[in-house]
């Protein structure tokens, strides 16, 4: 009897043992998990309190602009502005200052514009080769930010200027200027913009449609005709995609001429057809002025127009060599400084 007494306490000790010690060691586990938990909170309040703030961190770690997060709260923009005036007459002053332009675009920041009042339906660059032009930059750039503020765009505008000596070359510049442009942002539309084509009437909407879109109907110096048909160049607008999809520009049309059409035969054999807009829309007002030393009629274009089908996969953005001499973020625009090894 007194043997049964002793084994059956000690089996109940054994039994309050083994349960004590279970205790101890859920309790355990229990408090480091919490522990580390209460660790991690600081770190997800920084988020929140970061997110809240609207700092996002963007790439090489820079802090974008606080309105991100605004705009994402923001209505999509109509897809015709209320704020379009149709047909204006245009002024160019002798005496313009690139002072007097900025003064009248206070909201555009490095080259940059977005809508306050809504979201804009795409984001889109504007393109502009350059060599020897500053006045005509400085009247197409006083025409067209209020121009694209009026259509509600989120814009940038990139001006790709050619250094040294060789021969001016606007195809390769654009393919230069598409991309440095998508190192700044995923542009949904691409604007490839002659410096002395200026727009007469904003329901020339620049922005990208499912089809390549030639923009420039007709100019003052053609009594407003399309300058031959097939005309594919002076102001072209193509998404992304379209401009990914073509391979670019050729970067072998040296000189004035030819890459226009090169380009419209690139979008022809991917099956795309080319767009425009009416041709009291399509108006433009080129500036005149002498043809630039360095940039003379490309006798050979004929020559490499009839090889596109055959090399258009191996000459264009998947080929274009540059030297980046600088990239300077201006107040109404960036200016991206290349040099394409300057012997003439």
């Amino acid at each position: 009897m007194n043997f049964n007494v002793t084994f059956h306490l000690s089996y109940k000790f054994r039994l309050l043992l083994l349960f004590t010690l279970c205790l101890t060691v859920v309790g355990w586990a229990t408090s480091n998990y919490f522990v580390g938990a209460i660790q991690e909170i600081p770190k997800a309040k920084d988020l929140v309190a970061s997110l809240s703030k609207g700092v996002i961190l963007g790439k090489k770690g820079t802090v974008t602009d606080e309105a991100f997060v605004e705009k994402a709260r923001l209505d999509n923009c109509p897809s015709v502005s209320p704020h379009l005036k149709g047909q204006t007459k245009l002024v160019f002053k002798p005496d313009l200052t690139l002072e007097e332009v900025q003064a009248k675009n206070p909201k555009v920041h490095r080259g940059r514009y977005h809508p306050e009042e809504c979201r804009a339906l795409q984001r889109v660059a504007i393109l502009i080769p350059h060599r020897h032009r500053e006045k005509h930059l400085l009247y197409l750039l006083e025409h067209l930010h209020p121009f694209l503020q009026r259509q509600q765009l989120d814009y940038g505008i990139y001006v790709i200027h050619q250094a040294g000596s060789k021969k001016f070359n606007r195809a390769k510049l654009l393919n230069v200027g598409y991309i440095e442009a998508l190192k700044d942002e995923i542009w949904d539309c691409f604007i490839f913009h002659d410096v002395d084509l200026v727009p007469e009437n904003d329901l020339n909407l620049y922005r990208c449609e499912d089809q390549p879109r030639h923009l420039v109907v007709g100019r003052n110096s053609t009594g407003y005709r399309l300058r031959y048909s097939g005309y594919f160049g002076g102001v072209t607008a193509l998404s992304r995609e379209q401009f990914f999809k073509v391979n670019g520009f050729s970067n072998n049309y040296w000189g004035w001429g030819g890459e226009d059409d090169d380009l419209r035969l690139r979008v022809e054999l991917h099956r795309m057809k080319i767009t425009r807009p009416l041709p009291e829309v399509g108006k433009y007002t080129m500036i005149f002025h002498k043809r630039d030393q360095g940039n003379e009629v490309n006798i050979g274009r004929m020559n490499l127009l009839h090889q596109v089908s055959r090399v258009w996969r191996t000459d264009g953005l998947s080929s274009c060599g540059y030297k980046l001499l600088s990239v300077n973020y201006n107040p109404l625009y960036v200016n991206i400084t290349v040099d394409f090894w300057s012997d003439p």
